[in-house]
């Protein structure tokens, strides 16, 4: 698996097998390759750069990790004729409503439907996570029944109903 990865000026460009990713970091941090390792360090001792210096160092970590393997987030819909297709690159969900919810998919991201589980994968891990969590909002899991979008492996909290409430 070879990765490159190239520093100028504070910008980070990363290339791998499953493609490029490129960010600009503040000022207020060093990012330098010495002997195969990328080193990040504070310029000065200021607030703001302490704070930074660990986000950009797990900003980095996950561009390597992206370029890569790649990130994937899976979602399972839960309910009575709820169901999920693929039309294209786009996902069409019918959630209930009067309507089908369609999902463009965003540059970089692309979608894989098994069943009632909709699998987001792509590179960039924060694309990844808002795209899943853009779909999960279209129906969140209710508190009653647990019917909705939910992640693989979420448990949902169910509340007792009113008849359960008022026999104790």
């Amino acid at each position: 698996m070879a990765i490159e990865v190239k520093i100028d000026n504070n910008t980070v460009e990363v290339a791998g097998p499953k493609g490029e990713l490129s960010r600009k970091f503040r000022s207020e941090i060093n990012i330098e390759i010495k002997e195969r390792e990328i080193f990040v360090s504070p310029r000065e001792d200021s607030k703001a750069a302490r704070e930074l210096w660990g986000t950009t160092r797990a900003i980095i970590n996950n561009m390597i990790i992206g370029a890569g393997q790649g990130f994937e987030k899976k979602l399972q819909l839960e309910g009575v004729g709820y169901k999920v297709e693929l039309q294209g690159s786009d996902l069409s969900l019918a959630l209930g409503f009067s309507h089908l919810v369609k999902v463009p998919a965003p540059k970089g991201i692309t979608f894989s439907v098994d069943k009632n589980i909709i699998t987001v994968s792509g590179i960039d891990k924060v694309l990844v996570g808002q795209t899943a969590s853009n779909i999960r909002k279209l129906k969140k899991p209710e508190p009653y029944k647990g019917k909705g979008i939910r992640y693989v492996g979420e448990i949902v909290k169910k509340k007792l109903g009113k008849k359960a409430v008022a026999s104790e």
